[in-house]
């Protein structure tokens, strides 16, 4: 898989997509424009190829906060394909066949410092920083939460730049952080057996809704065709699992019986602990599952 995250022009997003998938997306119909960043996406650093009907490809390429930005045009899908196929993997001379030119996006502004009053800096940071911990965030997201968090009807203190910039500089830290992690951490196990248990015929879906009422309602919603259950926890179940206290998985099976949901539990603590996971479930359909101990060590994606 490419370390990428790949946007489609109408929100969709593809995160660690393969060669043959990239390919896809760039040659499908209907799609003017794909944004594609590296995970775990460093500010000032993307491609965005866009084409309108019976037109070339333009490929646009920033490589920095400076600024530096070039510009190709190509008939070909594939040299687009293989150029960002190159780039995501940092490949020595990715950028050779196609002929790029700089592009002039004006000068960058400055932005003003974040002056708030005393003790509302470090409140903003210690929020902005317990998002990240959690992992599902993008940067965009975070910029748009570190914005609204000390929001009211009659006051934003902080500025949609100042925003992007905080973010930016919290995200990183997050990022170098991460960089001395080493092997595979346990949401990502969990990932593994979420994926596994999806294979398998139930829907699995992480940092789902706000809270299990709405989990519940919407998760039928969510499912692929022919799933025989779910299981999801929501994302105040992600922040307890941040803050050291297990992390709590709902689910049920979409017959309403509580047979199904009992053989749906079953088939959930067996793909944790085929993971290394260690799940605390008694057998009754009427409680939850907890996954307990548990480093909730999330590499960001961007």
């Amino acid at each position: 898989m490419l370390e990428i995250a790949v946007e489609r022009e109408n929100g969709e997003r593809h995160v660690r997509v393969s060669a043959r998938e990239l390919a896809r997306l760039v040659r499908r119909d209907g799609d003017r424009s794909l944004l594609v960043r590296r995970i775990p996406d460093p500010p000032g650093v993307f491609v965005r190829v866009s084409r309108r009907a019976g037109r070339p490809y333009t490929v646009e390429r920033r490589d920095d906060t400076a600024g530096r930005h070039f510009r190709a045009v190509t008939d070909s899908p594939w040299a687009v394909v293989a150029a960002i196929a190159g780039w995501a993997r940092r490949e020595a001379g990715w950028e050779a066949d196609l002929a790029w030119s700089p592009l002039d996006t004006g000068p960058v502004g400055e932005v003003p410092p974040l002056e708030l009053p005393e003790g509302e800096r470090e409140r903003l940071e210690a929020y902005v920083r317990e998002v990240l911990a959690g992992g599902y965030v993008s940067r965009a997201e975070l910029a748009d939460f570190a914005e609204d968090h000390l929001a009211t009807a009659k006051r934003r203190p902080v500025s949609p730049e100042q925003a992007r910039a905080l973010a930016d500089r919290l995200w990183l830290e997050r990022v170098a952080e991460q960089a001395e992690w080493q092997g595979e951490t346990d949401p990502e196990r969990l990932t593994r057996a979420f994926t596994a248990l999806r294979e398998a015929g139930i829907t699995a879906r992480e940092n789902f809704t706000c809270c299990s009422t709405c989990g519940h309602a919407e998760i039928g919603d969510a499912g692929e065709p022919g799933a025989r259950g779910f299981v999801y926890f929501h994302s105040q179940c992600t922040d307890s699992a941040v803050a050291g206290h297990g992390l709590t998985l709902f689910y049920g099976g979409f017959d309403d019986s509580p047979e199904t949901a009992t053989a749906v539990g079953h088939e959930v603590v067996a793909a944790l602990e085929a993971v290394g996971l260690r799940a605390e479930w008694d057998g009754d359909p009427r409680w939850a599952i907890v996954i307990t101990p548990l480093d909730w060590r999330r590499r960001l994606a961007g």
